[in-house]
């Protein structure tokens, strides 16, 4: 199993727990990471627990929907006529993508979105 960095990269509202650039760290991919891993958070793990064991087994992230690959080539060229700069989506495919599960627009809290990669 392969290990895995799970990154925060979006928060919709106020999220007591993570700030953008926080990370969790799955050793193996189900050992969790304490000195490498910023926080947890129990609602965040909800979001997490379907996709880290195929994850962690080299399942390719579009085939599960969590990424745009299929559309890259599309995207790519789109986004490189629109703005004449593409590096900012190089990586496309190879993270997965997932968000917790707090609609923040009715609780106070704060929607996270996690970029979930693995670890060579």
């Amino acid at each position: 199993m392969k290990s895995l960095i799970i990154k925060i990269i979006e928060i919709v509202g106020n999220c007591p727990v993570y700030k953008i650039g926080d990370k969790i760290v799955l050793d193996e991919g189900y050992k969790i990471n304490l000195q490498k891993t910023s926080a947890i958070c129990m609602h965040s793990l909800a979001s997490i627990f379907p996709y880290y064991v195929a994850l962690s087994n080299n399942v390719d992230p579009d085939n599960l929907g969590l990424t745009k690959k299929k559309n890259y080539k599309r995207y790519h060229d789109t986004y490189k006529n629109n703005t004449g700069n593409n590096n900012t989506i190089k990586e496309e495919g190879k993270s997965a993508f997932v968000q917790c599960l707090d609609p923040c627009k009715y609780t106070g809290g704060g929607t996270v979105v996690f970029e979930i990669k693995k670890i060579d």
